[in-house]
């Protein structure tokens, strides 16, 4: 199923703001991470009905693939002023 184009793009918005809220990151990091993610491409394609999916769940996967992507042998990362361990 195809969501209207105009819809996804206030869902988009919506979970950037949620997922910098979650990441402790600028709207900028967060928003060019989220045009690269699996999210969005997933959202983007329709596949699994997956835009259908509560902001809060979709900025919870989109963390979770960050975490993922920036981690490295659990590593520590530094984001303004706040460690986390995300091993």
């Amino acid at each position: 199923m195809n969501a209207s184009p105009i819809l996804l793009q206030k869902k988009y918005s919506r979970i950037i703001v949620l997922f910098a809220e979650q990441a402790n990151i600028s709207l900028r990091e967060a928003l060019d991470f989220f045009y690269r993610s699996l999210v969005y491409d997933m959202m983007k394609n329709g596949i699994a009905d997956y835009h259908c999916m509560s902001d809060s769940y979709l900025s919870e996967d989109l963390a979770e693939e960050y975490k993922a992507k920036h981690i490295q042998d659990g590593a520590i990362i530094h984001k303004r002023g706040t460690f986390y361990d995300l091993s």
